[in-house]
């Protein structure tokens, strides 16, 4: 299913993925508060939430149960296993997105698989991968968080090497070795997309207001 009919062309959907540890979290936060025009895909997900994740806002916390009988009915618009978990973005949460007043697009917080699926049913998506200075930069940065087992540790690290792997699926590519710089990196393209595009809504004006330049 093609979902650009569905999508006016005011809607910017932007793709963010890369491995764990190569800050995709801080630049989409920061991104998030230079551009209140866009929201947060919140994804539905069946591991458990950290300490400091609340329900609804980080994640949609369900159960493998409740998450495959989604899958089932055809609920998600893309979603994977991930680290022994699923992850998906459901067809709900972009029918929520759009309702919001003042919202001119999405961001969605997934790996290289969800976006292989969304750029097939939008292809429209603006797709972003973030790269760490390293590997061996993102492996003290995954020890530095003290948050897992020596086990799954090299899990996580073996599954982000893979993910690099896959860097080519993306439509741009970001080096994350300064966070002002990726940050200024990850702006420009944003502005750029839009200037390009025939919207009539103002993000890359949003985002001058807010001190993004």
């Amino acid at each position: 299913m093609n979902f650009s009919s569905a999508i006016p062309s005011t809607f910017l959907p932007i793709i963010l993925s890369s491995p764990s540890g190569a800050g995709k979290t801080t630049l989409t936060h920061r991104l998030l508060e230079r551009c209140p025009d866009l929201r947060f895909s919140v994804s539905h997900t069946t591991r458990s939430p950290r300490s400091n994740e609340v329900d609804g806002t980080d994640y949609h916390f369900v159960t493998r149960q409740a998450f495959e009988a989604k899958i089932a009915e055809g609920a998600f618009l893309e979603w994977a296993e991930v680290h022994g978990n699923l992850y998906g973005t459901s067809l709900s949460e972009i029918t929520r997105t759009l309702a919001q007043p003042g919202c001119n697009g999405i961001i969605f917080d997934i790996d290289y698989q969800g976006a292989r699926q969304i750029r097939a049913k939008m292809p429209d998506v603006i797709t972003l991968f973030i790269l760490p200075p390293s590997l061996v930069e993102l492996e003290k940065r995954l020890r530095n968080r003290a948050s897992e087992t020596e086990e799954s540790l090299r899990a996580r690290f073996a599954a982000a090497k893979k993910e690099i792997e896959h860097y080519a699926l993306f439509d741009y590519l970001i080096l994350n070795d300064n966070l002002e710089r990726a940050f200024d990196e990850l702006r420009s393209i944003v502005i750029a997309e839009h200037a390009r595009r025939p919207r009539r809504a103002s993000l890359a004006e949003s985002l001058l207001r807010h001190g993004a330049l």
